[in-house]
């Protein structure tokens, strides 16, 4: 196996895409966030807000109409999508299709959410069939999902409970087994996966990069939100899968370090999100171009 790769600021630098002067609202990536419930309205608006913070030009926010109110309180830069069922089901992924607009380049799915599996399947090849780039977490990551998102490119975001739902198997406990398991499932579904924890490992089946955790207040509940928006946001600003999951853990752990240095062991996801600029702007850059 290749060794993993040094995910270092220079390589993130490399990375990230530069904005053209020139560009018009959209040309910078239009996500969809699909999630939360009637116990769970804070994960697509976490998730939301880290795909906004991340550069995205335009974020549809879809949950049930139950929770649709707390959901547009949070934030005006929110344009939420209402379901008319507390769960996702076959219908309502036939109306939130409906909903989008021509467009959507990325869509972040499952946070907070409950789901019927058939209508999460169908709702991933209705978006596969636009172009939409996928991205899974949490509720999402279901064995019946591999089948439609095998050899795609997608991006699965599991903790090692979701990773043993989702693959049937234990990621492992050591670097070695974690990077050799991950790289495994990922070039067997044909998919790119970032395991989290305190080591996340990110592969697309052929490359490893490792990332230790920055500090244990990430364990809070919720940094896995920002983490999913922050990916889906840089897929949909044209990077390719495996870049923008290792961008996007690198940077959620930069903001949770500068969370950290703010409020020590006291941190919760909301400071993730007023930490994301800090922790982006060092890799800014301007594309120059003529009219």
């Amino acid at each position: 196996m290749p060794a993993a790769i040094a995910v270092t600021p220079k390589l993130v630098r490399q990375l990230m895409p530069p904005r053209s002067i020139l560009s018009r609202k959209g040309d910078n990536g239009i996500v969809l966030v699909a999630g939360g419930s009637r116990f769970y309205h804070g994960a697509p608006v976490l998730a939301s807000m880290a795909a906004l913070r991340s550069g995205a030009d335009l974020v549809y926010t879809a949950v049930p109409r139950s929770i649709i109110t707390a959901v547009r309180s949070f934030s005006p830069a929110i344009i939420a999508l209402p379901l008319p069922d507390d769960k996702l089901t076959v219908g309502s992924a036939n109306r939130l299709v409906a909903m989008l607009p021509k467009r959507t380049d990325a869509a972040a799915i499952g946070m907070g959410m409950s789901i019927e599996p058939e209508a999460i399947v169908a709702l991933i090849k209705k978006l596969k069939e636009a172009g939409t780039k996928i991205l899974l977490d949490a509720s999402a990551l279901i064995p019946m999902v591999l089948g439609e998102i095998s050899n795609t490119g997608s991006i699965v975001t599991p903790h090692a409970g979701e990773y043993r739902r989702l693959f049937g198997c234990d990621s492992g406990t050591t670097k070695d087994e974690m990077t050799s398991n991950v790289r495994r499932q990922a070039k067997e579904y044909g998919v790119t996966v970032a395991l989290k924890g305190w080591l996340n490992v990110i592969s697309d089946g052929d490359k490893v990069a490792t990332i230790r955790r920055s500090t244990p207040a990430m364990t809070v509940g919720g940094t896995g939100d920002v983490l999913s928006g922050l990916a889906a946001g840089l897929l949909a600003k044209g990077m390719k899968p495996f870049d923008a999951a290792i961008a996007a853990v690198y940077l959620n752990g930069v903001a949770g370090s500068i969370a950290f240095k703010r409020s020590g062991l006291h941190i919760v996801a909301t400071d993730l999100l007023d930490s994301l600029p800090a922790a982006m702007k060092p890799f800014d850059r301007i594309k120059q171009e003529r009219p």
